[in-house]
């Protein structure tokens, strides 16, 4: 009996360790909840909901308000927005506790390193088990038009500037292409975009399964850009693009869509930094995306168009050197079921399917 006692308490104990260790990952990705440093004023985020005619049900998004937004509110002070789409699997929240999105406005603002804005993160998926969506309008689900009830919500709702001046639309990997496709799309409301570790065409396959190839290849910002070229440069546009260097995406496809979207007239700036497809990176160039995004929403985006690249991509022959190791180092380390956090890593990867572990969760 004792000897059952303490094989029971050692299942129960490693049961709520991987739980634990799951969860904890699900909703910081391996970081420490962020924390605003003491003395720095801080912003406010509020959930909002409202029923969708796009989706026919209510649907919410996450906003964050700057520090003394109702104060400068109140005097007559209009702020610019920045709209983020995360990533699948994802969800509005992941943007404050994994990317400290909020601490990160709050310490620049009180840096003078970037102007007050208000950040905006519609809910991509019906539910947390909700499939892919890709941001856009098929048989899944009308998600281009709900972005744009969104931006229709925080104009009435909220002291925006309400022009595309003032609008830019931000996202990572899958977010990061719906971030492309829909201001691409609507020009007329959106001034910025930017996307981190996204994509710029698709396939047929997914939830483009059974859509006609008019479709599909309306929703391929790397196809259709140079039919833009001429509303581009009237209205101009600015993009910033980066991923991973070690990313499992074809380094080229951001070269080439970068270079197309800046002959059709925009400003690009595109990159490649240290890291793969994880919380890692996005954390840690999140700050200088916000401070992009304040420096353009403060000019006009007229003006002289630029191709400008940041940094370099690790050749072929390097990338696949370094996934075979990484894929070796995951199967080693984390497949294991002899350790509790063993049993956690790998109820992670059922959760998230994913073939292995970024550096961040280590």
């Amino acid at each position: 009996m004792l000897v059952g006692a303490v094989a029971g308490a050692w299942l129960v104990a490693g049961l709520v360790s991987a739980y634990s260790y799951v969860h904890h990952y699900d909703v910081y990705r391996g970081f420490p909840a962020p924390v605003t440093p003491a003395g720095v004023a801080r912003g406010t985020v509020r959930t909002e909901s409202f029923y969708s005619k796009a989706l026919g049900e209510r649907h919410d998004y996450k906003i964050y308000l700057p520090p003394g937004y109702s104060q400068q509110a109140a005097r007559g002070r209009r702020f610019p927005v920045l709209y983020l789409l995360h990533g699948n699997p994802g969800q509005p929240r992941v943007f404050i506790d994994a990317g400290a999105i909020a601490v990160d406005a709050d310490v620049l603002v009180a840096r003078h390193r970037m102007r007050p804005m208000i950040l905006v993160m519609p809910a991509g998926k019906r539910s947390l088990f909700h499939g892919d969506t890709e941001w856009a309008d098929t048989g899944s689900g009308r998600w281009m038009d709900w972005v744009l009830e969104v931006v229709h919500h925080v104009d009435h709702h909220y002291a925006v500037r309400a022009d595309r001046r003032h609008r830019g639309l931000a996202g990572l990997s899958e977010g990061g292409y719906g971030a492309i496709n829909i201001a691409l799309r609507h020009l007329d409301t959106f001034s910025v975009a930017e996307s981190w570790s996204g994509y710029f065409r698709q396939d047929g396959t997914g939830v483009f399964h059974n859509s006609p190839r008019s479709t599909v290849y309306a929703n391929s910002p790397a196809d259709y850009v140079p039919s833009l070229a001429s509303m581009i440069r009237r209205l101009g546009f600015r993009a910033w693009i980066y991923q991973g260097r070690t990313d499992t995406t074809d380094p080229g496809l951001i070269r080439g869509f970068s270079a197309e979207l800046h002959r059709s007239g925009a400003d690009v700036h595109f990159g490649f930094f240290p890291g793969g497809h994880d919380w890692a990176i996005w954390r840690r160039q999140l700050p200088h995306m916000l401070v992009v995004a304040s420096r353009w929403f403060a000019r006009p985006p007229t003006g002289q168009s630029r191709l400008h690249q940041v940094g370099s991509a690790l050749p072929v022959a390097t990338l696949a050197r370094i996934r075979a190791r990484r894929q070796r180092h995951c199967l080693h380390k984390h497949l294991s079921f002899h350790t509790h956090i063993g049993l956690g890593c790998r109820l992670l990867r059922a959760h998230h399917g994913l073939k292995s572990f970024p550096r961040s969760a280590h």
